[in-house]
């Protein structure tokens, strides 16, 4: 095989040319300076004011300094009453759920039964964060008692994760529910026992505002701290809440250059502080000869309804199809073909990412050796779009051509790639820049599947066997995120139960006396849970 897949060279990047979707200029009402937060219609492509300001650097900074003040106080409250405020964060989205799906709906043109099922989700990612804290696992208390040992003795050590404090999230465009205001990285950190202050994305801003006043009404309801939960507005704001010194993490989801940015930027500061970005991916799907001969027709329907879902704004959407030459992989094609000839367009989440859209698939078929295999209708409005499906020979593919499987077009297009030889694609596959996902089809006896499976580790975070990548279900065991330039840290997940451990850090406490000691590393465990004593598990 070709070099290490973890040894890939890093994309170009130009600090100076951000992305122009979340850097697009603010609209100013004339002869006030004052910029205005306007909701626009993807389908009909209005732009409706709502009657507040893009956040100023100046608010920005006091939001900073009362989120810490928040952020103190929060961290003293109990495990049972933190997972009680996300219960009721949880309770009040699904009791706002009508106005806030009416509102995403015409900020997006997801449809409603398509955002019902995200606020579902998002209103179960708070419940499932609250049996997370109430679990306490996720504090990693361990108790090492004095004692001696060969090096001499040592003293009595207590650990547990605490809360990093003041947390920024950036919603993302493509989920204004799930990855947004209410989203993951609200929840966990939440979770995690810091208060956030929420970046709006200007895709949905009044989704947004609807979301924010639904959980800080839970909020009060509970009596939580004044400003734990905060919203800004605009590109400014968002600039200024990674400068600022209150703030302490940053969770991001979005373009690989506005992240890079960004990133850079938070590494920049005086103090740098962690920012945690999922940027975009090019997720490979490779399916083996004996998988083509066993279920084409099945295959590549089913890869053009993961390829085209949401218009194809999804982070996992599988980008790459490696197809095997031949009357098989013929058959998997031709399936394919016909799914997407059959698949209707779809509004895009705005009419600039369906600008980018259409840059993207402009310059894939200037690409010498791509074919296009299948179109659909286009969707409607100044944000429609139609789906894309093209093919090239991998053997084709040389110098600088070879880039396009590097390059993510966020929308609904996909390259089927055809191989003739094994060897060729494992170094085909080597050489791919590390991704979110990396899925297979094979047979149960297919001598393919280990091989690739450990080419998959290596290259993504998650690897998938005879299923799809659009979907991440929040749970334990997930892991959403895989090495740079899928994500700016390939150690941490912005999905399930660990994706908390972002907003934690580490803190020992030697000698301490029990009576000021944290609950969770008292002599008599008063929480019951799960702690490392002396070496060894024990409840």
């Amino acid at each position: 095989m070709a070099g290490a897949p973890f040894a890939s060279s890093p994309r170009e990047y130009s600090p100076t040319t951000p992305d122009a979707d979340w850097f697009r200029a603010p609209r100013t009402t004339k002869g006030t300076g004052v910029s205005e937060v306007f909701s626009t219609n993807p389908v009909t492509g209005v732009a409706t004011p709502l009657g507040i300001h893009e956040t100023s650097v100046e608010e920005v900074v006091q939001m900073g300094r009362r989120s810490l003040g928040a952020a103190t106080t929060f961290a003293t409250r109990s495990l049972e009453w933190r997972a009680g405020l996300l219960e009721a964060m949880a309770q009040a989205l699904d009791d706002d759920g009508a106005a806030i799906i009416a509102a995403a709906n015409e900020e997006t043109g997801l449809g409603e039964g398509r955002l019902t099922g995200e606020l579902r989700r998002t209103s179960f990612q708070f419940r499932f964060f609250a049996s997370v804290v109430r679990d306490g696992g996720f504090l990693e208390a361990s108790v090492d008692h004095a004692t001696d040992t060969p090096m001499g003795p040592l003293p009595d050590l207590r650990r547990q994760l605490e809360p990093l404090g003041p947390v920024a999230v950036f919603g993302a465009s493509n989920f204004p529910l799930a990855f947004s205001v209410p989203g993951g990285d609200t929840a966990s950190a939440l979770a995690a026992g810091c208060s956030v202050i929420v970046k709006a994305h200007p895709a949905h801003p009044n989704t947004s505002r609807l979301c924010v006043r639904a959980l800080e009404r839970a909020a009060s309801q509970v009596d939580a701290p004044v400003d734990l939960l905060q919203c800004v507005f605009g590109v400014a704001a968002g600039v200024s809440l990674v400068d600022d010194v209150n703030v302490r993490a940053v969770g991001f989801t979005g373009s690989y250059r506005a992240g890079r940015f960004l990133f850079d930027r938070a590494q920049a500061r005086a103090v740098p502080i962690p920012f945690y970005g999922e940027l975009g991916s090019v997720n490979a799907l490779v399916i083996t000869p004996r998988a083509a001969g066993a279920r084409a027709s099945e295959i590549g329907a089913a890869m053009v309804a993961s390829v085209t879902l949401g218009a194809g704004q999804f982070c996992t959407k599988p980008g790459l199809l490696f197809v095997p030459s031949g009357r098989d992989g013929d058959e998997v094609v031709s399936a394919a073909r016909e799914a997407m000839s059959a698949s209707a367009g779809a509004t895009m989440l705005s009419s600039a990412i369906r600008e980018h859209y259409d840059a993207g698939v402009a310059a894939l078929l200037d690409t010498q050796g791509v074919e296009v295999l299948a179109r659909s209708s286009s969707g409607s409005g100044p944000s429609g779009a139609g789906a894309v499906l093209v093919e090239i020979a991998l053997d084709t593919l040389s110098g600088p051509d070879a880039s396009i499987l590097d390059t993510e077009c966020f929308g609904a297009v996909a390259i089927v790639v055809r191989y003739a030889q094994r060897e060729r694609l494992l170094e085909a596959l080597s050489d791919l820049e590390p991704a979110l996902t990396f899925t297979v089809h094979a047979e149960s006896d297919d001598d393919w599947g280990p091989v690739l499976i450990d080419l998959g580790r290596q290259l993504a975070g998650r690897v998938i066997i005879n299923g799809y990548p659009t979907g991440v279900g929040v749970s334990w065991s997930m892991h959403h995120g895989g090495p740079h330039p899928a994500t700016t840290s390939a150690l941490h997940t912005s999905v399930g139960a660990n994706s908390m451990r972002r907003w934690l850090r580490p803190v020992s406490y030697q000698s301490v006396p029990d009576a000021w000691l944290p609950e969770s590393i008292k002599e008599d465990n008063p929480l019951g849970i799960v702690r490392r004593v002396d070496g060894q598990l024990r409840a």
